[in-house]
């Protein structure tokens, strides 16, 4: 049997309204609560995929609870699409700036400064820069952003990795993201770019046709030819 497709979701549209391009036919799709923590998503992974052969494809800060899950799964592949995996490429330039500023605008907004914080946080994950004529629009947007979880600090390593056929999806607009591609194509993961699309190269009209050549290529079902998930871990 062929394993099944989940699809995780980000921090913002959620189960099918997060994967456009996908038919809702083509597999599971995750919609976890909105503002849970990491640890709580990693445990909803975990029970509803002890029992089933996976290829997960995950989006930004949803390949890192499952990432920290698949050591303990049945792991066929994964398709991450601009994993916000900041945990692996700590020290680089690129990572390290985009964690400053979000933790200074983080601080401007536990400060009572939401005004303050989308300034500054926009910019770094959106592209574009504030307008002061949109801040009505977008205020319930940036209180979201305010109290979403960050992505670094889980404990992710490559090495998390090892074993696991891995396709890593970006757009190209985003110094960060391809970081984290480049660091995870030295494990050994295969690198596209579909760009046009920003932070969502899911929504690019060829990435439903990527995931199925890279399901196509995976090996077959031998479990005596992988690695137990736990030795994940190293």
């Amino acid at each position: 049997m062929p394993p099944e497709h989940v699809f995780v979701h980000g921090a913002g549209r959620r189960g099918t309204d997060a994967w456009p391009k996908i038919d809702a036919a083509d597999g599971d799709f995750v919609s976890f609560t909105p503002d849970s923590a990491i640890s709580t998503q990693v445990s909803e992974l975990l029970s509803a995929r002890a029992h089933a052969r996976t290829l997960f494809v995950a989006h930004s800060i949803g390949a890192v609870p499952t990432v920290l899950a698949a050591a303990h799964l049945d792991v066929a592949g994964m398709v991450l699409v601009e994993p916000a995996l900041y945990d692996i490429s700590r020290g680089h330039a690129s990572v390290e700036r985009h964690i400053a500023i979000v933790t200074e605008a983080r601080a401007l907004a536990a400060a009572g400064d939401l005004r303050g914080f989308w300034m500054m946080l926009r910019p770094a994950m959106f592209g574009g820069s504030f307008r002061p004529e949109q801040w009505d629009a977008e205020q319930a947007l940036a209180q979201r952003w305010a109290r979403t979880a960050l992505p670094w600090g889980h404990g992710v390593r490559e090495r998390m990795l090892h074993g696991i056929p891995t396709l890593v999806v970006t757009g190209g607009w985003n110094d960060e993201y391809e970081q984290i591609a480049a660091d995870l194509a030295r494990g050994g993961a295969t690198h596209e770019i579909l760009s046009g699309h920003g932070h969502r190269p899911q929504d690019a009209p060829g990435f439903r046709e990527l995931v199925s050549r890279f399901a196509a290529d995976l090996p077959p079902n031998d479990p005596a030819q992988r690695p137990h998930p736990e030795h994940n871990f190293g």
